[in-house]
């Protein structure tokens, strides 16, 4: 029998190229030597010192071509939801004046954040106060219906420990920000559709990941491996996870 499908497309082709220029790209990106405090929220303390001592990952378990595409494609979302609430009347400041982002780091420079906006004022019947965080997320169907159901911070727990820790730090840079409620974002690509929910600031999240990221830190001078968040390596989290067999090596 004929084998049609033994020569690739012209769509294949195409598509093969532009993921070897991701790749080729991302190559080039200068590797990130601290602790990102968006990842803090992240379930497994192990996971995250694999993360900052960037250690290599598994063997076939790095972003594929598609991933990249999904990654940058969220930042061209990000920018137009940029658009769309400045045209909506929105004071939102993305840069600062000099031209560089809006972050903060810690602990010597190794635990670090960087913002995805302020928002200094809004058109009169919303009900905000001011300056608020803003944070921006896109996701998949499944997912955004997910947030709009129950929430950003049952939903995405990780996406809440990022707003909470990021009102803390920022409030010596924006004062006031983490007494008024963030502003978080999600558009759903499959269909367009926004999904809006002001989040007030929860101290006492932001104090247990400040606390966390010290102890990631902590542990890696130490060269101490923190227990896995599961006994169970077949469990979702550690199936998913970059790391995996390193991690369980050796270990039934």
């Amino acid at each position: 029998m004929l084998d049609f499908n033994h020569n690739p497309t012209l769509s294949d082709q195409i598509t093969d190229l532009i993921d070897v220029g991701i790749n080729l790209e991302r190559a080039q990106e200068v590797q990130r030597d601290y602790l990102g405090a968006s990842r803090l929220g992240v379930s497994c303390d192990r996971a995250l010192q694999f993360e900052f001592l960037a250690t290599p990952k598994d063997e076939g378990r790095d972003f594929t071509g598609k991933t990249l595409r999904i990654f940058q494609a969220g930042h061209v979302f990000e920018d137009l939801a940029i658009r769309w609430l400045r045209d909506a009347g929105f004071d939102l400041y993305t840069e600062k004046n000099d031209g560089g982002q809006f972050g903060f780091s810690v602990a010597r420079g190794r635990i670090r954040g960087h913002v995805d906006g302020i928002i200094n004022a809004a058109p009169a019947d919303i009900p905000m106060t001011y300056p608020a965080l803003w944070e921006c997320k896109s996701a998949n169907n499944k997912s955004w219906k997910d947030m709009v159901k129950r929430g950003v911070a049952v939903s995405k727990p990780v996406y809440a420990a990022q707003m909470a820790i990021y009102q803390a730090y920022m409030e010596s840079q924006i004062p006031g920000i983490s007494n008024n409620p963030a502003l978080f974002t999600a558009i759903n690509k499959d269909t367009s559709e926004v999904y809006f929910e002001l989040v007030p600031f929860n101290a006492g999240l932001a104090q247990s990941m400040s606390d966390k990221g010290v102890k990631i830190l902590s542990a890696c001078d130490a060269q101490e491996w923190l227990p896995r968040m599961t006994r169970d390596p077949s469990h979702f989290e550690c199936k998913y996870c970059s790391w995996q067999d390193r991690c369980w090596q050796g270990e039934k």
